[in-house]
């Protein structure tokens, strides 16, 4: 049976990095990305990359119900099964000062990192029980170093009462990304799917994709970048999850850019903390279900 891997914001960086890596090992691979011209020129580019015409395109808005309902619409219409999903979808522009909403009335960020991959894998279970060997990644930062106090903020998740701050709405979202990888790898473990996150470091990024950062935003990037690997490095840990034999049976883990297990840190290990989190995200979903 055909291997088949979905990479939401699979059109550029780490996630365009890892479908020619993974369509390499004889995948066929999916990306998903909001934008079709975009995904169209990423399609054509991983192809060449890859030599593979295995390759296919899905639009999804991750900030959206509607748009992951139709996402997963076409892909059952189109596919059989699901082996990989990878959530590697998310936003954090720097240089947004103020909370946005969606159309359905949600705040972008809280839905594009956390709430739609959650609904998402929701969506595609039928299909990854499929499998016989399904795993989902999720994608964390190490930048959550830096705010070893900050926690998922229960009350008010979408800033709608405090002032918004982009680094903590970006950062909270990785730490319920986390908490999810924790809850449903322990909700699934009599599944043939296993659970796992990757903490990303400091990659390298194209700054033609943020034209509003300011000078000294452009120069504090040129500061970082020296350190930073490059995204092809990066997608090496994708891929290694993805694909590699060895980890059939390992779940509930967080893995580094080295592919070394590593500790999240005692928040986003503590259970009573991981069921809060996952009933506050339980309750978006039953409200849109509601509806």
């Amino acid at each position: 049976m055909e291997k088949i891997c979905l990479i939401t914001g699979g059109n550029a960086g780490i996630g365009r990095e890892a479908a020619i890596q993974i369509a390499k090992q004889g995948f066929r691979v999916i990306i998903g990305c909001r934008n079709l011209f975009r995904g169209e020129a990423a399609l054509a580019y991983i192809k060449e990359r890859s030599q593979s015409d295995a390759i296919s395109l899905v639009t999804v808005d991750m900030s959206l119900f509607q748009s992951v309902r139709d996402c997963s619409d076409y892909l059952y219409d189109h596919f059989d099964h699901i082996d990989v999903l990878i959530h590697n979808a998310a936003i954090f522009d720097i240089s947004q000062k103020k909370a946005q909403y969606t159309s359905e009335g949600y705040e972008t960020v809280w839905m594009t990192n956390h709430i739609g991959p959650v609904y998402l894998t929701q969506q595609l279970q039928d299909m990854m029980e499929k499998s016989d060997d399904g795993r989902i990644i999720t994608i964390a930062s190490k930048g959550l170093l830096a705010m070893p106090g900050l926690k998922v903020n229960i009350e008010d998740p979408e800033f709608r009462r405090r002032k918004f701050s982009v680094a903590k709405a970006y950062y909270q979202s990785k730490l319920a990304q986390i908490m999810f990888t924790y809850w449903l790898s322990d909700q699934w473990k009599e599944k043939k799917i296993s659970v796992n996150s990757i903490r990303v470091t400091a990659v390298r990024v194209d700054l033609s994709r943020h034209p509003d950062i300011s000078a000294f935003q452009r120069f504090a990037y040129s500061i970082k970048s020296k350190k930073a690997i490059e995204p092809d490095r990066m997608a090496e840990t994708y891929t290694y999850l993805a694909t590699d034999p060895a980890l059939k049976h390992v779940t509930g883990k967080y893995f580094d850019e080295n592919c070394q297990m590593i500790y999240s840190g005692n928040y986003t290990n503590d259970k009573a903390c991981i069921e809060q989190v996952m009933q506050l995200t339980m309750n978006f979903i039953d409200r849109e279900n509601e509806c």
